[in-house]
């Protein structure tokens, strides 16, 4: 009878250790855990509460003094006023240079203007291809006779020896280049015309030349008339006095 208690009292949790040992180790259903359906089925852990900002303190008047305000000054900085000077710095010496810069330009442009002015006025003085007349045999000719007449006058005073070579190199330039010296003559005028007194004097003496040519050659038409005068009538005396002979 005890040990029927014995195993009785024994038995019970032993079984009923077994029993849950089955249970968990060989479990007849399935358990499954539940899944969110979506994302907005989960809910955080903390409700988002609205923060209001709390309302300032209102402090309590002071007596203590409060600091003085710096009032920005109206008067310009050194850095302002040196900002100022390198400023009208810059623009004195871009003055100078540009204006150094533009006469050195009007200097070039003169001496290009220079340079071809002489260059067509010399191209101006040959005479032209069809005229047929040639500058070298004939700047020979005048050379030689302009020496010459160098020598001619070599014991005369200095007046004729100046004058002299000239006015026979002249004449000999007229005689051997008329065109050429034409438009040498052409050129002198137009520089005289510059100088109102240059060209009077030129235009007396020209006016006074051509006069004394004039009158030259009316005397020598005169002179050629009064002995062909002269021998006409000696002829016509030679011939009466033939005829009288007879």
């Amino acid at each position: 009878m005890a040990s029927r208690i014995f195993m009785r009292q024994g038995f019970a949790p032993v079984a009923a250790g077994t029993l849950m040992a089955g249970a968990v180790l060989f479990p007849r259903t399935t358990l499954h855990a539940e899944s969110p359906k979506g994302p907005e089925s989960r809910k955080p852990i903390y409700d988002d509460l609205e923060i209001t900002p709390a309302p300032p303190a209102k402090s309590a008047p002071s007596n203590e003094p409060q600091p003085p305000v710096q009032r920005k000054s109206s008067s310009p900085t050194p850095t302002d006023r040196l900002a100022v000077q390198i400023g009208k710095t810059r623009l004195f010496v871009h003055a100078h240079v540009a204006a150094a810069e533009n006469k050195v330009n009007e200097f070039m442009d003169s001496v290009l203007d220079l340079e071809s002015s002489f260059t067509s006025t010399v191209a101006s003085l040959a005479p032209p291809p069809q005229s047929g007349e040639k500058l070298m045999p004939g700047a020979i000719y005048v050379l030689v006779a302009a020496m010459t007449g160098s020598i001619v006058s070599r014991n005369r005073n200095i007046v004729l020896r100046a004058a002299v070579p000239l006015a026979v190199g002249i004449g000999a330039g007229w005689v051997v280049l008329p065109i050429t010296m034409r438009n040498v003559s052409d050129l002198v005028w137009k520089y005289e015309q510059r100088f109102p007194a240059i060209a009077d004097g030129h235009i007396r003496t020209r006016e006074g030349v051509e006069k004394a040519w004039r009158m030259a050659r009316i005397h020598t038409q005169q002179a050629v008339n009064i002995v062909d005068d002269k021998v006409s009538a000696g002829r016509e005396a030679a011939e009466g006095w033939v005829k009288k002979g007879k």
